[in-house]
């Protein structure tokens, strides 16, 4: 078995694979976590290993399954809703968008522990975002989504000639057996999805980035945005929000309008008036938005 480190910073194609490396992590965990302070619904972990001590990222006590058998039990019960998700039931209970929410959010959070006490920051901050960006996808995947990552090439004149400003897109959801969108062209109903641990620094891109696409391919685009998070630890026992919630207000009333933006773990402001209208939960993307944003 390679070590876990290693096994980290390998790409992971399917839930099986994120259920593997997730149990790995969350068994090793104990052996090093050394210290906690606890602020509001977050934990803040630290390890002491050779006189060094690291700090982990915030971790939701709500949400964040810390038991290793508990978490495979309830990764069963999540592979057994993709039957349900998959026949696009309009039924949920709150046990069981919860369950949703609770399984993916603990996949990425110990994931991204594992990096904070064993990778290096620098080289970390990629990975853990790649695993997230593969995380969704493998969801998607699951539920019978046809999806893909697509680079779209945007043709521009300078003085030197013609160039290409190349826009990357996470992610694209499509209604049909196979993604129509490629480098030159976007099919109007598909899903442009942008896939981020954080908002922070990225929020406003999502809003440039519709602007851009619409404007090059000539009619209206479903865009929306998927994040793990919008907090921050600060200091060695305190916690920060990062969603700049008065800008995103401002993006959607004189810019344009996303189609959503969903979040495993909403910041406090994501669930008031007026953000709830366009803030949701994850799991009410996957159990009801996703079939309603596929259709023309």
């Amino acid at each position: 078995m390679l070590p876990l480190d290693k096994d980290l910073q390998l790409q992971k194609e399917s839930i099986d694979d994120f259920g593997k490396i997730t149990t790995r992590v969350l068994q090793y965990l104990p052996n090093v976590l050394s210290g906690i302070n606890e602020k509001n619904d977050y934990n803040i972990h630290s390890s002491l290993i050779a006189g060094t001590t690291k700090y982990v990222r915030p971790i939701n006590k709500t949400l964040f399954i810390y038991n290793p058998s508990v978490f495979n039990e309830k990764l069963k019960e999540f592979k057994s809703l993709m039957v349900k998700l998959k026949s696009k039931s309009e039924e949920w209970e709150g046990h069981e968008t919860f369950l949703i929410d609770s399984v993916i959010y603990t996949i990425q959070q110990s994931i991204g522990c594992g990096f904070d006490l064993l990778v290096n920051p620098n080289s970390a901050r990629k990975h853990v975002g790649n695993r997230f960006e593969e995380l969704i996808r493998a969801i998607f995947t699951e539920m019978g989504i046809s999806n893909k990552k697509t680079i779209l090439q945007i043709p521009y004149n300078t003085e030197e000639g013609e160039k290409t400003y190349k826009c990357e897109n996470d992610l694209i959801l499509s209604p049909h057996e196979q993604v129509k969108s490629n480098s030159i062209h976007l099919d109007e109903n598909e899903i442009v999805v942008s896939v981020k641990t954080t908002s922070k620094d990225r929020m406003g891109k999502m809003f440039i980035d519709k602007i851009l696409l619409e404007r090059f391919v000539r009619h209206k685009q479903k865009v929306i945005g998927i994040f793990l998070n919008d907090v921050q630890r600060k200091d060695s026992n305190n916690i920060s929000f990062t969603l700049v919630s008065g800008l995103f207000m401002v993006y959607s009333n004189f810019l344009t309008e996303l189609e959503g933006v969903y979040y495993l773990d909403p910041p406090p402001n994501a669930l008031k008036e007026p953000f709830n209208k366009y803030m949701k939960t994850f799991s009410e993307l996957v159990t009801k938005d996703i079939w309603k944003l596929l259709s023309p």
